[in-house]
């Protein structure tokens, strides 16, 4: 057996001390834990306060700048989301006049509660005069993607558009600004 070159240090043979050290520090830590707990736990992420919260106008109480004849706009699809930063919904809405054959053009509105809480279109992304039709629709990340289906002359059936763009639409400046511009592909 080899003996150490250095004599036993004094700290590695724990006396009573050493113990009675550890059980203090420790019985600190648990006392202090007990007292400094981290706030409950909910299912609400944290955003706004809740008197900013609203929910989302509901895009079946509108007025659309849309003639339809007899019959009212019809609400294709919708989707939310707070397009402007003010921790408000808006609702974007794809409407259209009902149309017994052919492939009626849409208009993309962006819906916004109104001062005396009833809902009002603020701004036309796409116009129905323009005659696309609007697929693969959404709004994410404060922004408002779709894909126009349009036509490339007026003699093509309405039945059957002949052109696709993809656009997006964010909120900058004061107005929806289109990010991405229209490339006319061939359908």
């Amino acid at each position: 057996m080899q003996h150490p070159a250095v004599p036993e240090l004094a700290h590695t043979t724990p006396r009573p001390m050493h113990w009675l050290a550890t059980a203090t520090a420790l019985a600190a830590v648990v006392a202090g834990s007990s007292i400094l707990q981290p706030d409950h736990a909910t299912a609400a992420q944290a955003g706004p306060p809740a008197a900013t919260r609203t929910t989302a106008p509901d895009p079946k109480n509108v007025e659309y700048p849309l003639q339809c004849g007899v019959t009212a706009p019809q609400v294709q699809k919708q989707a939310t989301g707070d397009l402007d930063g003010d921790h408000t919904p808006e609702t974007v809405a794809v409407v259209r006049c009902a149309s017994g054959s052919g492939t009626p053009p849409s208009g993309v509105y962006v819906i916004a509660q109104g001062t005396e809480g009833k809902p009002r279109v603020v701004a036309t992304l796409v116009d129905p005069k323009d005659r696309l039709s609007v697929t693969d629709f959404a709004v994410h990340d404060a922004a408002v993607t779709a894909t126009l289906l349009g036509y490339s002359s007026p003699d093509v059936p309405s039945c059957c558009p002949d052109t696709q763009d993809k656009a997006k639409w964010q909120w900058q400046n004061g107005s929806f600004v289109r990010s991405e511009q229209p490339t006319a592909k061939s359908v």
